[in-house]
């Protein structure tokens, strides 16, 4: 652990071997090869949230990183992404996000239709493990990370992947998206 993790007293384990830990989805795509250096670990769900975590654990938001689903139109079509940012980052998704996606109109998806769409947690959102053919949108920070912390699709584990494995996701493209 670099000191940007802060202690972390957790209990790291390799992503496909403790596939009950995170949502169905992200177990499936670990297990087809997703993310292979992947580890997990299992939290409170009171930790869920970035800020929670990182104050609970000293972590430096600069290397975990939020994954949001957007919903929009364009082109005569629904269009559906996730957008993957340091959680010390804003993403310009009124702008940047929406342009490169081709949308007329562009959202925060509701919670509900976002659990209902990847079958997981609000507040756990991953980008492992995102329907087929979604786009998956990379910041270059989160994409440059050693490791980055992020959600394991539900709320009460967090996953730490190298960037590099995070980029190479399918439907993964990385474009500079933070304000």
């Amino acid at each position: 652990m670099t000191p940007e993790h802060g202690t972390l007293p957790l209990d790291w384990t390799p992503l496909t071997e403790a596939l009950d830990l995170v949502a169905p989805a992200t177990a499936e795509a670990a297990r087809a090869g997703a993310a292979p250096s992947a580890r997990v670990a299992p939290v409170e769900d009171h930790l869920a949230d970035t800020a929670e975590f990182c104050a609970a654990y000293g972590v430096d938001e600069s290397v975990t990183a939020n994954c949001v689903i957007v919903k929009g139109r364009g082109g005569g079509q629904d269009i559906l992404a996730a957008v993957l940012v340091r959680a010390s980052d804003r993403a310009d998704v009124n702008r940047t996000v929406k342009k490169h996606l081709g949308a007329s109109k562009l959202s925060f998806a509701p919670g509900e239709l976002t659990e209902e769409l990847t079958g997981m947690t609000g507040g756990g959102v991953t980008p492992i493990g995102l329907p087929e053919g979604w786009p998956v949108l990379i910041d270059p920070a989160v994409a440059e990370l050693d490791e980055a912390l992020i959600g394991g699709g539900v709320r009460t584990s967090k996953i730490l992947v190298p960037g590099r494995e995070l980029a190479a996701l399918p439907g993964a493209e990385v474009v500079p998206l933070a304000l």
